[in-house]
């Protein structure tokens, strides 16, 4: 788990970064947003991957499980209703929730896009700009946790070849080479798909997700 998470990671920096400058293409990345939560996810990120290398692999999977299945609820069937009036928060108190969405997010080997569209959503945020932004902010806390996690399983014994602490090179390349060219065509297919569907698409995912995930 710690090997898949740590690979996970460092898969998403590449994506991210092709998807953040397709969304920035149609317009959508809100960057204000994404200067507030950058130092935070960062910060999280970094020392999430540490602690995860102390955690038993059955803690990790449980923990992500969980995590996909209440994002899934609130992303798709709206189970925390935001009030109406509700708008982004300051800079101290996005720095704070920069830092535990980046922690999480470095836990579970994710980018923290999962995470950070449900926290635009429920402050107002159009769900289409709240999946730009996300990408744009996903790829700080990915690089921050893809580096922690190299350096808590640098000296960790029975790792297979061509791995470099908690990365697997052969799988981090493999897949890179194409998920950056789908990155592009997720970001066009975000902007065409109505708003609803694009909601329930993505709760859908998570939830596989979760359920493949308690299974193993």
């Amino acid at each position: 788990m710690h090997l898949t998470t740590g690979t996970s990671l460092a898969c998403t920096s590449v994506t991210t970064s092709v998807s953040m400058y397709a969304h920035h293409g149609h317009g959508a990345v809100i960057w204000p947003v994404f200067f507030l939560l950058a130092p935070g996810l960062v910060l999280g990120g970094f020392g999430g991957a540490l602690l995860a290398g102390l955690l038993p692999d059955d803690v990790l999977r449980f923990l992500f499980s969980i995590f996909v299945f209440i994002v899934a609820a609130q992303i798709g069937i709206g189970l925390f209703r935001p009030k109406l009036n509700r708008q982004l928060p300051g800079i101290l108190a996005a720095s704070i929730a920069g830092l535990i969405i980046g922690t999480i997010a470095a836990l579970l080997g994710i980018s923290g896009g999962s995470m950070i569209v449900p926290y635009l959503v429920w402050h107002n945020v159009p769900i289409r700009q709240a999946v730009a932004t996300s990408a744009a902010c996903g790829l700080p806390p990915a690089l921050a946790s893809a580096a922690g996690y190299l350096i808590s399983g640098w000296n960790v014994v029975g790792l297979p070849p061509y791995s470099t602490g908690f990365i697997y090179w052969p799988a981090l390349v493999g897949i890179i080479v194409t998920s950056t060219v789908f990155a592009r065509f997720g970001a066009k297919l975000a902007h065409k798909i109505p708003t609803l569907l694009l909601r329930r698409i993505f709760a859908l995912f998570l939830s596989v997700i979760g359920v493949y995930m308690l299974n193993k």
